[in-house]
This record gives structure tokens, sequence and C-alpha cells, in this order.
């Protein structure tokens, strides 16, 4: 059975939760691999629409299983609600586990984000303790949901890091931590969330030697990424597939297929260069109100995306590091109603093309090499078959197919699960 990597091939944003609700029709186990309630996957289908922060899109399907796993940064107080809300539009969580091993993001962790952003260090987070949360992983210093477990435990490892922590808060301008507080939010998360903390390896192992169907699913995109993303402007885990083997435990070998996720056009959200970026009045036509569950706004900010072109030195580079074997183009219908369509196909820099992405401070320079395609002036959003498209829009996924290399396998035409063309 497939094992399926699902990753964003731009700066995020580009649809992965529509793709990995389709994609869980079929599937047993969808696993969450990285990131934490920083983004969010935003889904459409027959029980309404949800953005999801934390839990798994396979949540909706009978019979699949969900992981948030142990590459992932978890608040539990977001978790909590977010579980609350699914449960109060009918959604059955009895399938929705956590790994033991992935990180508690603690309340210490966003406010510690919340300082840093309101400095002259501000990279444009989202404030929610992303960051903190991996710094203290790697600095032996973060507690696991394994430690919820593991009341015996607490005072000592407590009373061990609590300095390490309080000292650079401290220094931050923040409130010091007592162990005491710390002691309250493990009993209130351990009664709630206990039952569901399981060894991943025995979960993720045993659906694979039972040749179960599994679809990791990925948060943010390439761009993002902490070593091939626009550093500093980007997150602080690894949205890429290779990290889905590494977080997860399982062999490169058993990984079948990586499906990059993209826009038909371009959008970020937060600092960092960004050059296909359209100005903020023609960017606006296609933005939306905010009102309809597809504007362009973020899912979990719900800051307005910035919008620009297709940009396809992005996607070339998304797909050398991720080893796409099959793309999926979503939104083709917000480009229904253009005449002419511009499309990146190169960068210049000092009169110089470009062959591979540059450093990010480059990034700040390049001139955008565009191409014009005329649009298809007609609404794809009925279409479910990719031959059934305008021979126009067939045309602009031919150019992204020869320049990437990678075959485009569904195209998104609407919010919805069912609107798609493959």
């Amino acid at each position: 059975m497939p094992v399926r990597i699902v990753v964003g091939a731009q700066y995020g944003d580009e649809g992965k939760g529509k793709m990995v609700d389709y994609l869980s029709q079929q599937a047993d186990l969808i696993v969450r691999f990285q990131g934490g309630d920083n983004a969010g996957h935003t889904v459409v289908n027959a029980q309404g629409a949800f953005k999801l922060h934390l839990i798994p899109c396979g949540i909706f399907e009978p019979q699949c299983s969900v992981l948030i796993g142990t590459g992932t940064v978890v608040n539990p107080n977001e978790l909590l609600k977010e579980m609350s809300q699914l449960a109060d539009a009918g959604v059955d969580l009895s399938r929705l586990y956590v790994s033991e091993k992935a990180v508690i993001l603690m309340p210490y962790h966003v406010e510690k984000d919340q300082l840093s952003e309101a400095g002259k260090s501000s990279i444009g987070t989202t404030k929610r303790g992303i960051g903190p949360a991996y710094a203290d992983k790697a600095l032996r210093l973060a507690f696991r949901f394994e430690d919820l477990l593991d009341e015996g435990s607490w005072a000592e490892r407590i009373d061990r890091v609590l300095p390490l922590i309080n000292a650079p808060l401290v220094a931050m301008g923040g409130t010091p931590v007592e162990a005491k507080e710390i002691i309250d939010w493990f009993r209130e998360w351990q009664k709630h969330l206990a039952p569901r903390i399981v060894h991943p390896l025995a979960l993720v192992h045993r659906a694979l030697e039972e040749k179960k169907s599994l679809v990791f699913e990925g948060q943010l995109g390439a761009m993002k990424d902490l070593d091939w993303g626009i550093y500093p402007y980007v997150t602080s885990s690894h949205p890429v597939a290779a990290y889905a083997c590494v977080s997860s435990g399982i062999p490169i070998r058993a990984v079948t297929d990586i499906l990059g996720v993209a826009k038909a056009f371009s959008s970020a959200v937060g600092a960092g260069p960004f050059p296909t970026e359209m100005d903020e009045e023609f960017a606006a036509q296609f933005r939306g109100t905010g009102r309809e569950v597809d504007d362009e706004f973020g899912a979990r900010t719900g800051r307005a995306r910035r919008l620009g072109w297709l940009d396809l030195p992005v996607l070339r580079h998304a797909a050398l590091v991720n080893g796409f074997t099959e793309l999926a183009v979503l939104k083709m219908d917000k480009l229904d109603d253009f005449e002419c369509i511009q499309v990146c196909e190169g960068y210049e820099l000092d009169g110089v093309r470009l062959q591979w992405l540059p450093k990010t401070s480059d990034l700040w320079r390049v001139k955008p090499i565009y191409r014009s395609m005329p649009g298809w002036k007609t609404s794809t959003r009925n279409i479910r078959k990719i031959s059934d498209l305008p021979a126009e829009a067939r045309a602009y996924l031919r150019v992204i197919e020869q320049a990437v290399g990678v075959p485009v396998r569904y195209v998104g035409v609407g919010p919805e699960r069912e609107q798609l063309a493959i």
C-alpha cells in the first residue's frame, strides 16, 4: 500500500489540508510530522469547513487513525481547544493519538516568542511559541508528552531545568515561572490527554507491517525550511519530505510517493524576500475579503497574504530538495478571470541569469524574468478531469511540468474536497 508524504512546494498556505483530506478517504493512518499550531490546514468537506492547526486532516474519516508525531511541538491548551471544536461539530476523536516523544509547547514558550517579536529582531512569526519550543528541544530543556505519564519524576526534572528556562525569560522582560505552575499544568493535561499518548514506532511500524496506507502531513513549505528556506525568515523545523522519515522513524525506502502541493500563483505570510510579489492594488483583485473560506488570508493568523505570480525557480528548488514524484496545483480557479497571466521563469541578478536559488540577501535584489501567458476567461470550478480544462489552463500546467520535471496529478478548482480535476 502507498506511503505518501505531502509537503508544501512554496511558502506554505498551498492547500495541503485539502489534499490530505482528499487522500485520507483511502488512508489508514495520517501522521503530522513537524511544526506546531503556527499554521492552519483548511478542510472543506461534507462535515463542514474546518481550520486545523494540530490535528491531522484524516480525523474526518472513520477508518483513519491520526497521529500528532514526534517532530511536532504541541501546545496542549491549543490541542484541547481544537479537540473541543471538532467534538462540538460531531467529529469522532477516538482515533486521535499523540507521540510520547512530541515536545510540549509550554506557556512560557509563547511568552518568549511574543517578547522576541516585540523587539527589533522580529521576523514576522505567528507568536505561538514555536521557535522557543524547538530551541528548548535542542538545548535538552524541553518536556515531552511521555513526561506527563511519569508524575514521580516531575519535581526533580523541573527543579533541574527551571533556572535555565527562567534566566532568558527574565532577561527578555518576562515573568519567571514557578515549579508549582508547571506541575499544575501537567496534572491538567495528564487528565485529558494521557489515554492518547502512544509509542509512535509501535503505531507507525505496525501499520507498515500490515501494508496499510499511510500519509505523512507536512506544515508550511520548502521556502520556510530551517535549512533550505529564506533564512532567517523561516520556521524552526523542517517542512521537507526527508524529515517525515527522520521524525517518524521510518526507513526512506518505505516511501512510495512524495506529493508537492503548490498554488497556481504564489503567496506568503510574514516577512522576508518575495521576488514575484504583486503590488497591493493588483493583489487585492483576487485576495477576497476574508468572508470566503478560500480567500487569501492566513488560516492561523488571519493576516492578509502577500500575493505574487507563480515562481518557477521556487518550485524547481522545492522539487530538488523534496524529490517530488507528483504535483498538486491548487486554486487554479482563482485565475479564471485574468486575460493575461505572468509566470516567473527565472531570476537575473546584476545582469546575470541565475541557475540556482540565491542566498536570502540576494533574493531581495533579484529581477524576475517573466513570461506572459493567455488566461482562459471561463470558470473551471465544475471541471473534474484535467483533460477537460481549457486549452490555456492545460498549457499553463505544461509549463509547470516542463520547468519542474514532475507531472501534475491534481488540479484544485475550488475549496471543497470534490473540487479537484484529476
